[in-house]
C-alpha cells in the first residue's frame, strides 16, 4: 500500500474536530484511523499559520513563496520570544533543568524550536528521557517534597532559611543553598511584608521615659515584657487585637480582641499575661504612648502589681520594633489576602496563629530558629 494522500479540506475539518468540537487527539485519531502523531503535527502546523496550513504540491508563485517563508520565520521568532519569556531564568540552570522545561513544554512548540531557543541538542534531549535520573536528581526530588511540605505547613510564609531549619530538624543534610534553589525550580516564595501602622487621636494623660531604650533581649523569663495592639478590617466593621510579648522567649503570653478600641483591650491583654505567667517580681512593660496605654485604668493595673512602665518615643516605630515585627508577621502570614465575613472569624484566626502556630511552631530568627515554647522548654521555663 503507497502512502496514503489527504486533502486540506481533510486536513482543516481534523483539526476543527480537536480544536473546536472538543474531541481528544487519541480519540480523533483513533476515528480517522490516523497516527496520533500525524494529527498532532497538523493541529501545530494548523494553529501556527491558519491560512497558510497544508498547502498542498501545487507550484506557488515567487512572491507567494517569500510571504509564505517569511510567515514561517515570524511565527518561530515569535515561538522563541515567548519561550525564553516562559523560561526566564533556565539559560542560568544545568542541562536538566532545560531538558525538564522541554519535555514540559514540547506539546505547546517543537522540540527543535525549544532546543535552540534554550541552547541544548535535540539529540542531548532525547538522550535524557529515556535516561535514568541520577543518584542526585533523585535525592533532589525527594528532598523537594520535604521542601515543599514544610512551606506549605508554614502557610506558605516560610523563607528557605526557616525551610532549612525544619529539614535539619527531620534530620536531612543538606546546605542552604540547596534549599535555595529547590524552592526556586519549585517557584515557592514566602509572602512579602507588608508594613503599616494604625492611627491614635486619643488623649494622652501618663507618659513614661523609654526605659527599655531598644533593648530586645531578657536574660531570664518575665522580666522585659512589650506590648501594642493591630487591627483587622471585617465585613462587620474593625476588629483590634491587643498583645503582649515576653522578650526572653518571645511568646505571646497575653492578648486581647474587642470590637473597641478602649484602655479595656490592652488591659485585658495584660491580666492574661499575669494570670499566665503568675504574680510578675522587677517587670518592665514597654509600649508605645496610645492613650489605652497612658489610661489611668491600664497604669493602676500595672502599679497595683509593681510593674514599671516605659514606653516609646513619640512617632517613633523602631523603640517598639519587636513588637511590630510580631504584628507585621501575623499580617503577612495569615490576614493578607483575606476576607473576613464576621469578627469571629478573624477572631478564630488570630487565636489560631498565637496558640496553636506562633508560640509552640513557628521557628524565630532570634532563637536560632526554634519556636518559642521550645525555647522555653530547653531553658527549663516552667
Amino acid at each position: 500500500m503507497g502512502r496514503r494522500q489527504f486533502s486540506r479540506e481533510f486536513k482543516v475539518e481534523a483539526v476543527k474536530l480537536v480544536r473546536e468540537r472538543g474531541v481528544s487527539v487519541t480519540q480523533a485519531s483513533r476515528d480517522l484511523d490516523l497516527h496520533v502523531n500525524v494529527l498532532r503535527k497538523w493541529v501545530r502546523d494548523h494553529d501556527a499559520d491558519p491560512p497558510s496550513a497544508f498547502p498542498g504540491h501545487g507550484q506557488m508563485r515567487p512572491e507567494q513563496m517569500e510571504i509564505d517563508r517569511l510567515r514561517r520565520e515570524v511565527a518561530k521568532l515569535k515561538a522563541e520570544r515567548d519561550i525564553l519569556k516562559k523560561g526566564r531564568g533556565l539559560l542560568r540552570e544545568g542541562p536538566d533543568v532545560r531538558f525538564g522545561f522541554i519535555a514540559k513544554h514540547r506539546g505547546v512548540w517543537p522540540v527543535s524550536w525549544l532546543c535552540e531557543a534554550l541552547g541544548v541538542s535535540r539529540s542531548g534531549f532525547h538522550a535524557w528521557l529515556v535516561r535514568e535520573p541520577s543518584a542526585r536528581a533523585r535525592a533532589d526530588q525527594k528532598l523537594g517534597a520535604s521542601v515543599r511540605a514544610s512551606f506549605i505547613a508554614s502557610y506558605r510564609t516560610y523563607g528557605a532559611r526557616r525551610v532549612w531549619h525544619d529539614l535539619l530538624a527531620e534530620g536531612h543534610s543538606c546546605g542552604l543553598h540547596r534549599i535555595e534553589r529547590l524552592m526556586r525550580q519549585q517557584a515557592l516564595k514566602a509572602r512579602p511584608r507588608r508594613r503599616g501602622l494604625p492611627k491614635d487621636d486619643g488623649q494622652r494623660s501618663v507618659i513614661a521615659g523609654n526605659v527599655l531604650d531598644r533593648q530586645f533581649s531578657a536574660e531570664a523569663p518575665n522580666k522585659k515584657w512589650i506590648a501594642d495592639f493591630a487591627y483587622i478590617w471585617t465585613a462587620e466593621g474593625w476588629l483590634y487585637v491587643a498583645a503582649v510579648i515576653d522578650l526572653f522567649s518571645r511568646r505571646v503570653v497575653g492578648w486581647s480582641m474587642s470590637a473597641t478600641m478602649t484602655a479595656q483591650l490592652v488591659t485585658d491583654a495584660l491580666i492574661m499575661a499575669i494570670w499566665r505567667r503568675g504574680a510578675p517580681d522587677a517587670l518592665l512593660h514597654h509600649s508605645d504612648q496610645g492613650s489605652q496605654y497612658t489610661s489611668e485604668q491600664f497604669q493602676r493595673l500595672m502599679a497595683d502589681n509593681g510593674v514599671t512602665c516605659s514606653m516609646s518615643r513619640s512617632g517613633n516605630v523602631w523603640d517598639n520594633a519587636a513588637m511590630e515585627s510580631f504584628f507585621s508577621s501575623l499580617k503577612t502570614e495569615r490576614i493578607a489576602r483575606k476576607t473576613y465575613r464576621t469578627r469571629n472569624q478573624a477572631k478564630a484566626e488570630v487565636f489560631d496563629y498565637i496558640e496553636r502556630y506562633c508560640n509552640p511552631t513557628r521557628r524565630h530568627s532570634t532563637l536560632g530558629y526554634i519556636s518559642p515554647m521550645d525555647f522555653e522548654r530547653q531553658a527549663n521555663v516552667a
